[in-house]
């Protein structure tokens, strides 16, 4: 396939320019369409050639998110239904890519087809980029010559996730701030606002508050022992850092978390949101229902309910009905268990599981729009608390000393 250089627009309206391998520039020009960017400038090139400096810069290699997933699924979808072979299909994408590690997988996801594998084991070959939800589903597609529609449920499916991850994250991060902010005041109080007033204590004559004292010994502590004190918070860090990548240290944030007060219900709830829409992606396209949930077990991204979810598996297997074996884990409340019992009466289990799925988003959406407000009070008496606690150790001695003075 020939060359072409091109020059394009993103969503943004930056330039961006490059160079893919195409079967026409017609077909490269519905690959930059398919990205959201806008073509400008399309021109055949004599051979494949190193990228420009420019382009150099834009590529990463991070970690693929759902970003770069939703993009590949809707770059999948428009050229498998346009009709182009799927080798040329990602071929073209390989040089298009904007992360580095997606392109680099793409080009080994080629050469593997090439080499005669289908496209749900080359996909399997790359967990950290593709899960495994998405290879099931592509084997399903690859066999019921639907890959087009699978690519398609799969990106509306990214889609609906990163949504709700990005309204979680929305609604946490007025908290975490202010956390943060309240403990620089503090760690700044200490270390260069009390030191100020303590040579005013000690020529005072008089014995100090308790208070004022126990300031004092805390501010005194953090001046000559800072380094050891930012070296233990730093310590802190690695090792909690460090303990989340281990197996029992993620299962125990994993289930921990979904106990914190006013968030916890919140991470549960959009928890079991992306359970229900993936079991429910794959029941629809023809996965054995005990296959269904072991793939689902593994795309909730939390290793203490995809337990939960492997012990419903596991009951199913042994002839438990999907409700009683969901009752067991104690994770739904009776509402969606008895919707779940409706589904397998009726034989509908996929509907109701996309009702179940609407039923805890719209409850999230719900504990989110008031998050805020619950959060609110919360954080005025810490904040109150830590004024009373400043007043009454380092302005309190200066009332008394005004009234000594008196």
């Amino acid at each position: 396939m020939p060359f072409y250089r091109y020059k394009a627009r993103d969503s943004g309206g930056k330039l961006v320019e490059g160079q893919a391998e195409a079967v026409s520039a017609e077909a490269l020009a519905g690959q930059l369409q398919s990205g959201n960017m806008l073509p400008i400038k399309i021109e055949e090139t004599a051979g494949k050639q190193d990228l420009p400096f420019g382009q150099r810069l834009t590529r990463r290699r991070t970690k693929v998110g759902l970003d770069d997933l939703i993009l590949f699924c809707r770059q999948m979808y428009t050229l498998i239904a346009a009709g182009v072979p799927i080798t040329r299909a990602l071929r073209g994408l390989v040089d298009t890519a904007r992360n580095q590690t997606l392109g680099d997988a793409l080009d080994a996801v080629v050469d593997d087809l090439e080499s005669g594998m289908e496209l749900s084991g080359s996909f399997a070959n790359h967990p950290k980029v593709f899960p495994g939800l998405l290879c099931r589903l592509v084997q399903v597609g690859e066999a019921t010559g639907k890959l087009d529609d699978v690519f398609l449920q799969l990106a509306v499916y990214f889609e609906r996730e990163k949504d709700t991850i990005n309204r979680v994250k929305a609604a946490l991060r007025y908290p975490t701030f202010v956390i943060i902010a309240i403990f620089f005041a503090i760690m700044f109080i200490s270390l260069f606002v009390i030191p100020a007033f303590e040579k005013v204590f000690e020529g005072m004559g008089a014995e100090l508050p308790l208070a004022t004292r126990i300031l004092l010994g805390i501010s005194s502590f953090m001046v000559q022992n800072w380094p050891i004190v930012i070296g233990a918070v730093i310590l802190i860090f690695v090792a909690i850092t460090q303990g989340l990548k281990t197996e029992q240290g993620r299962y125990f944030w994993d289930r921990y978390k979904l106990k914190i007060p006013l968030v916890g219900d919140i991470i549960l709830r959009s928890t079991l949101v992306r359970f229900s829409r993936a079991f429910n992606m794959s029941f629809t396209a023809g996965v054995p229902l005990t296959q269904a949930l072991g793939f689902t077990a593994r795309s909730v991204d939390n290793v203490y309910v995809g337990e939960k979810i492997d012990s419903i598996r596991n009951g199913v297997e042994r002839g438990d009905t999907l409700t009683r074996s969901a009752t067991q884990t104690e994770m739904f409340t009776p509402l969606v268990l008895q919707m779940l019992a409706v589904g397998e009466e009726t034989g509908s289990v996929d509907t109701m599981l996309e009702d179940v799925a609407l039923f805890y988003e719209r409850e999230v959406d719900y504990d989110l729009k008031n998050l805020s407000s619950a959060i609110e009070p919360i954080m005025i008496v810490i904040i109150g608390g830590m004024v009373l606690v400043l007043a009454l150790g380092v302005f309190l001695p200066m009332w008394n000393l005004s009234t000594l003075g008196k």
